[in-house]
């Protein structure tokens, strides 16, 4: 405590520098030297490894295509290292507190804003290196995709937004918590409220309510923004409105943080206690009330009045493939218009059965990188062929079939579904021990951490020991 209050009397005694400054300087200080920010960041690049080895080794890097996988790596990243921003600022202030070494902060001649903001810096610092560690994995499950070069860019940019604003909300946490115990717990439930609406279950979150909720959820929506642009290949213009939620919460948070807490920053904590009570029940209630209704909610039942039915004919050019896990099948289709007069738009959709009762239900985006192609109808006699890719994700034994569905003429009405003959898939299983080249990633990352981190020890430990021969002298 002695070496830190003689750091706060040296530092604010200091030139002409503003406040802010000597306080950033003093927490990076802390925070790297320290070690806190390094072992944080420790953590999340061992993290990072076992993650990417895992989803290399298992998919072999070709079977998820590589828009898929860095995208869901990108996610990754940021979701830890909002984690990481507001575990960093729910310690900023209420760390102080614990550690007694508050007070001789707030004794210097300034304004309580200038260490709010100089703190709110040193807090943020840490999510610029996580996402510098998290790009070479991006790299390499990339696999030389274009992919890779819009997912930096579009990562910094919406990472940047959240990140700062976590740092934000841990701070405002730790504004009124005496304790890190409080701080520390009260941040953690933050976090895990905004990451439930991305775990309702798939129907709720294509309903209304579900809907509504993903796009005023900063991370749902930045996540839904991040797939758009990345793996469904779609325009900024079209998706932007789902960075208004990131943004606007960053906004709010900064104008809590800097123009109304900042001023009344003080040694106690538990200002406004009753009023973020009440403000933390009325969004728990909210929260509850509306994840019931979404649950609740019933599908329409479908009626049935009229069913289309049309000559429909399609056809497979295999009818079976025996291929090892990490493989991969093309086929084409062909469809027929039998009839007399033009179809219908035409749907056609993939397929993919378990033969195995015992085995895994089979999701077919997870092994086909496009799952349904559309026709705009087919005139009388006419046919048209696609072509089509099976990524073979697991061993087993599997069934691989196409449904031609005509669009029904209303609302009131359905229609009459055509199937082709199955395609017989034997996989066999195979791995690979270093998929893609992770493995030096997964390994070398979380070791250079290591090695900076007895670097950065053995300097603090360096200049411990040149100040007591200081004052000795």
């Amino acid at each position: 405590m002695s070496n830190r209050n003689n750091l706060n009397s040296a530092d604010m005694s200091g030139s002409g520098s503003p406040t802010w400054w000597l306080v950033f300087l003093r927490e990076l200080n802390e925070l790297w030297m320290g070690g806190k920010a390094p072992v944080l960041l420790l953590i999340f690049s061992v993290l990072l490894g076992i993650m990417t080895y895992v989803m290399a080794s298992n998919s072999e890097l070709s079977l998820i295509p590589p828009q898929e996988m860095t995208y869901e790596t990108l996610k990754a990243a940021i979701a830890v290292g909002l984690f990481i921003s507001l575990i960093i600022g729910a310690d900023s202030i209420s760390g102080e507190r614990e550690r007694a070494t508050l007070e001789s902060l707030l004794l210097t001649p300034t304004s309580r804003r200038q260490i709010v903001f100089g703190k709110f810096l040193a807090g943020v610092s840490p999510w610029p290196v996580a996402y510098l560690i998290a790009i070479p994995y991006m790299k390499v499950l990339s696999q030389g995709n274009e992919v890779f070069a819009a997912a930096v860019p579009w990562g910094a940019l919406t990472g940047t937004l959240l990140a700062p604003a976590f740092t934000a909300m841990g701070m405002l946490a730790s504004f009124w918590s005496n304790s890190n115990k409080t701080s520390l717990f009260t941040g953690l439930g933050l976090y895990v409220l905004f990451l439930l609406p991305s775990q309702l279950p798939g129907r709720a979150q294509t309903g209304q309510m579900g809907s509504l909720l993903q796009q005023v959820n900063p991370i749902a929506s930045t996540n839904h923004f991040l797939s758009k642009i990345l793996v469904n290949n779609r325009t900024f213009e079209e998706w932007w409105p789902w960075l208004v939620a990131p943004a606007a919460l960053a906004l709010l948070l900064y104008g809590l943080l800097f123009l109304w807490a900042a001023p009344d920053l003080r040694l106690e904590g538990g200002k406004a206690g009753k009023f973020w009570t009440k403000l933390g029940r009325l969004i728990g209630v909210s929260v509850i009330a509306g994840m019931m209704l979404v649950w609740s909610a019933a599908p329409v039942a479908a009626q049935e009045s009229s069913v289309l039915y049309q000559d429909l004919q399609i056809t497979i050019d295999m009818e079976h493939q025996m291929v090892k896990a990490g493989d991969h099948i093309i086929y084409n289709t062909t469809v027929t218009n039998s009839g007399t007069e033009t179809s219908a738009p035409l749907c056609l959709a993939m397929n993919i059965i378990n033969l195995d009762a015992a085995g895994d239900i089979v999701d077919p985006e997870d092994w086909s990188p496009q799952r349904t192609q559309y026709v705009d109808g087919l005139a009388a006699g006419q046919s048209v062929t696609h072509s089509w890719r099976v990524n073979a994700i697991l061993d087993g034994d599997y069934l691989i079939y196409m449904v031609v569905i005509p669009e029904p003429p209303g609302q009131e009405a359905t229609s009459l579904p055509v199937a082709s003959s199955g395609i017989h898939l034997v996989v066999t299983p195979f791995t690979k021990l270093n998929p893609g080249g992770v493995l030096p990633y997964a390994i070398g990352g979380p070791l250079v951490l290591i090695l900076g981190i007895v670097l950065l020890y053995r300097m603090r430990r360096r200049k411990i020991d040149m100040g007591e021969s200081t004052e000795e002298s």
